[in-house]
């Protein structure tokens, strides 16, 4: 089982920016991925952008351009950061471990609020 603790979130101004980190209880090098995930007020959770054990990433279109994901193996860190805020982005901001199994694990989150 990989446990994973986000960290990093808070209130923020629309423009401004933040870093979330997520990290892992064991070694994250041989995952297949590793993403961020958000659950915006009365939405469901979705996707905001995943890196490989690779290094692809991949991002939602609302984010591209804005947000950056990082990894740090040796540190077991994952790493989001996220400029140019927008109120849209508010959210509980959840890490995802994707397991070549298919297998996923979560964080339990942590708050991201953008104020206007």
């Amino acid at each position: 089982q990989v446990r994973l603790v986000e960290s990093g979130g808070g209130l923020v101004q629309a423009g401004g920016s933040l870093s979330l980190s997520c990290a892992a209880s064991t070694a994250i090098f041989s995952i297949y991925a590793m993403g961020w995930y958000r659950q915006r007020p009365g939405k469901q959770r979705e996707l905001v952008g995943s890196i490989t054990r690779a290094g692809s990433t991949h991002y939602e279109d609302s984010v591209k351009g804005r947000f950056t994901i990082s990894r740090d193996n040796a540190k077991k860190m994952v790493y989001l950061q996220m400029n140019s805020l927008k109120s849209e982005d508010t959210a509980v901001y959840y890490c995802n471990a994707n397991l070549n199994s298919g297998t996923n694990y979560w964080g339990q989150g942590t708050q991201v609020t953008v104020s206007s």
